[in-house]
């Protein structure tokens, strides 16, 4: 493994102990540092990210990289703009650290609090968006964590500008330690990154289902992420049908090249041949290329391509939208949770019953109703950003904010109590009673 791997990790280690303590004031300090020296470098961000698209429209034509990597690469325009609105939202979050979770009394002067405290040394993996970059950064900064970053060679003029200048931005501010921020460039430095299991604590990995397989399968590390964003939109037989094609539109265009962009469109029987007359040239307007099962075929009179089995698999990050007919909510729920990957699903229905069942038996990280699947975002949740959609179990689900990054500890103040007192043959009892007091008192 190479040196430098390995003092980059052994930095951020000792990095993220200082960071721990690091007061609010002092992280909330260094954001609106990163923020104005983005502001304040427009220019050579917006120039190193014009290079990298220049030579990644080379690479898609030659056909060694995918159209939705390349539409997720700019940083020009509004982009930027949402850039830095970013940075300052999770500037203003509640500080996720030293939270009182719990407090008990388990006897007199005898109290155990359970305290949040950063997860340590997070190493995130991903693919294309240099904006996510800046938004993984600062939501570690925000929870205390130091941060190992590899992004994708195809943004690698732009991931490197933004690295240099959050870490210059942050060089000698007062709590915040050098090297709490690292960017690995190299292809070989993925496989040396899975081997860090005593540096680092976390791994989240942003990119297609093979690649997050593969980090998966190679690391002892801890792995949070979602391998797919095969999302769902459901139109109830009680759905509002204007209501229904304007949410359904959104949801597969608004921005096609993302993991909450549903891939789906499941109808009921009742509802089907009104509504895809006016939703199928709602979509083919926005150039949506549609498949169809044989019965959405018929009422689309043929013209659709027939879906596949392989479609209700595929999450195609591009204007492809397989429909089929469902022919009840239990038949679109089992649709969803066999094929779905578990991260976005939407029922549009005026039916609050059908809406209620629905939410609660989809196994999916997020579900709406009436709602598009583009709402699964941790800026728009108000989390202040995320590092990424967990659609795992344990610790984190859905999009991950600031409360995604930070794990707990116990905390036990005494005075003098032994467990003796506690276990022997004439025991003490515990008292186990609740606390409203919060640590430190």
């Amino acid at each position: 493994m190479s040196a430098d791997i390995r003092a980059l990790a052994a930095a951020a280690r000792q990095a993220s102990q200082q960071l721990s303590s690091a007061t609010e004031e002092q992280r909330d300090n260094a954001l609106a540092a990163i923020s104005r020296a983005l502001q304040e470098n427009e220019e050579r961000i917006v120039t190193a990210n014009a290079q990298d698209i220049a030579e990644a429209e080379k690479l898609v034509a030659s056909g060694e990289l995918g159209e939705p990597l390349l539409k997720r690469l700019s940083l020009g325009g509004s982009k930027f703009i949402g850039v830095i609105d970013m940075v300052e939202s999770v500037a203003s979050q509640p500080d996720p650290l030293g939270a009182t979770q719990s407090a008990v009394e388990l006897d007199k002067d005898l109290n155990l609090f359970c305290i949040s405290v950063p997860i340590g040394v997070i190493g995130v993996i991903f693919e294309s968006r240099p904006d996510a970059l800046v938004q993984i950064a600062t939501l570690c900064l925000k929870s205390g964590n130091a941060i190992l970053l590899k992004g994708g060679s195809e943004a690698s003029r732009s991931n490197r500008v933004l690295a240099d200048l959050i870490a210059a931005a942050t060089d000698g501010m007062e709590g915040i330690p050098s090297g709490w921020i690292a960017l690995l460039e190299g292809r070989e430095e993925v496989r040396a990154l899975l081997d860090l299991d005593q540096d680092v604590d976390l791994i989240i990995p942003r990119g297609s289902n093979e690649f997050v397989q593969y980090i998966m399968n190679n690391t002892r590390i801890p792995v949070m992420g979602h391998a797919d964003g095969i999302c769902h939109v459901y139109v109830d037989s009680g759905a509002d049908i204007d209501k229904a094609v304007r949410v359904a539109v959104d949801s597969k265009t608004q921005y096609v090249a993302v993991c909450n962009a549903a891939e789906s469109l499941l109808v009921h029987a009742d509802i089907a041949a009104p509504f895809l007359a006016a939703a199928i040239p709602a979509l083919q307007t926005q150039n949506v290329e549609l498949r169809g099962d044989e019965r959405v075929r018929e009422l689309a009179g043929g013209d659709l391509q027939p879906a596949t089995e392989e479609d209700w698999h595929t999450e195609y990050l591009d204007l492809i939208y397989s429909i089929k007919i469902v022919d009840n909510l239990e038949e679109a729920v089992a649709h969803i949770n066999h094929y779905g990957s578990h991260h976005t699903d939407a029922i549009l229905t005026e039916d609050r019953q059908a809406a209620l069942q629905f939410l609660r038996t989809v196994d999916s990280s997020s579900v709406m109703h009436n709602a598009s699947t583009r709402f699964a975002d941790g800026f728009k949740y108000g989390l202040g950003a995320e590092v990424g959609v967990s659609t795992n179990r344990l610790h984190s689900r859905g999009p991950v904010g600031l409360e995604g990054l930070t794990i707990y500890k116990y905390i036990l103040e005494g005075d003098g109590q032994i467990v003796d007192t506690y276990d022997g043959p004439e025991h003490r009892p515990f008292t186990h009673r609740r606390l409203d007091t919060i640590w430190p008192d």
